[in-house]
């Protein structure tokens, strides 16, 4: 019989552009591949990979507790229907409902993939440590489960799943990302012009996207010719958004340039100079890979993820991260050296291919689902 091997998440705009890679080697081991996520704008664009999509009343931030139930409560009726050989459960909530589901339904392998620490771990507000209490224990039963383990993108977020009990080492997996299309991420030579530095992110505050403004303003203000824009959707579900009249303010004052949303990303990078992604705490930043891979030089706050792709001197410069004084007296110095904007570029362009290439992952990826189906084969 065809195994299976179910994904879940939250949003299908995210698994499009995050989960491809992993979803297609799920394909190449000739499973049957069903993506469960709320969908919104890509059934199509899913199914023509050959997925089968089913829709879920997901919401990412929800509190209310009748809501939470149905959600809880259509996870387990589709586990139970789909009866999945595994199932590959990204981002918190789809482990801990996941979780709760596979073990209610018998399912018997699970991999739970951690793409960074969210904002109950970022986060020192009494709300986050009571979430973080909460699904601490919770996550805990999750990744002692039979048959599962626990994938990291970095690792000092193992290490503090590790240090805290939450996960034993052998059921653990470090995996950096999901992969960045080397072909289509390149390199090209820099546009003529004012120097144009983006931020791709959704605007949230523990992106940076605070520091960001103040640095450009602070660089306008010694006489630095640049542009500065602002590349990503609000994300009005997340306790951290910026509020939009935040950015509207913003945007109105001229101190930065809010582009939106953008389904272009190759081309804004062969546009830009610089990419600033001044973030608190990340798992491994797709932007990051992305423009690495196309020859642009990084600029991140020196926080796990960051630091992962922007490696200082070599593919980039890393700041403090909360520092708009530090981020702009960087991103100040690759506006004004042109030869330093090349020699970071080339070698964020190396460690993209060596390291962050979706072909590496997706065999790694691979790897990981085979052992887990074996394991499942032989019980």
């Amino acid at each position: 019989m065809r195994r299976k091997i179910l994904f879940l998440q939250t949003e299908d705009s995210t698994f499009y552009s995050h989960r491809l890679p992993m979803a297609r080697a799920a394909l190449s081991t000739g499973a049957e591949v069903v993506v469960a996520v709320r969908v919104v704008a890509h059934r199509e664009r899913l199914e023509r990979e050959g997925l089968r999509v089913v829709a879920l009343p997901w919401r990412r931030s929800g509190v209310n507790p009748f809501s939470e139930m149905r959600t809880l409560a259509a996870i387990v009726r589709l586990y139970a229907a789909e009866r999945p050989d595994l199932v590959h459960q990204v981002t918190l909530k789809p482990i801990l409902y996941g979780s709760l589901a596979a073990a209610l339904a018998g399912v018997p392998a699970a991999v739970n993939a951690l793409t960074g620490l969210g904002f109950i771990f970022i986060s020192e507000s009494w709300v986050a440590r009571l979430l973080r209490l909460g699904a601490g224990l919770a996550m805990k039963a999750a990744f002692s489960r039979p048959g599962s383990v626990a994938l990291f993108q970095n690792e000092d977020d193992r290490a503090v799943f590790l240090s805290r009990g939450l996960v034993a080492r052998e059921r653990t997996v470090l995996i950096r990302g999901s992969g960045v299309d080397t072909a289509r991420f390149a390199p090209s030579p820099e546009a003529e012009g004012v120097p144009l530095v983006v931020l791709p992110a959704r605007m949230l505050w523990d992106k940076g996207v605070g520091e960001f403004v103040e640095a450009a303003r602070l660089l306008a203000a010694e006489g630095v010719k640049a542009r500065f824009a602002l590349i990503g959707e609000q994300d009005d579900e997340n306790p951290a958004a910026v509020p939009p009249a935040r950015l509207a303010e913003w945007k109105a004052s001229g101190a930065v340039e809010w582009w939106g949303l953008r389904d272009d990303m190759a081309e804004i990078y062969a546009r830009a100079h610089v990419v600033c992604l001044p973030s608190y705490r990340e798992g491994l930043p797709k932007a990051l890979m992305e423009a690495a891979a196309c020859g642009r030089p990084v600029v991140g706050a020196d926080v796990p993820g960051c630091r992962e792709v922007v490696r200082d001197g070599e593919t980039g410069l890393l700041v403090p991260a909360r520092d708009a004084r530090a981020l702009a007296s960087a991103l100040g110095r690759l506006i004004a050296d042109k030869p330093l904007r090349e020699r970071l570029g080339a070698g964020g362009r190396r460690l993209a291919v060596a390291e962050f290439a979706q072909e590496r992952i997706a065999e790694q990826t691979k790897a990981v689902y085979e052992r887990l189906l074996a394991i499942r084969s032989t019980t």
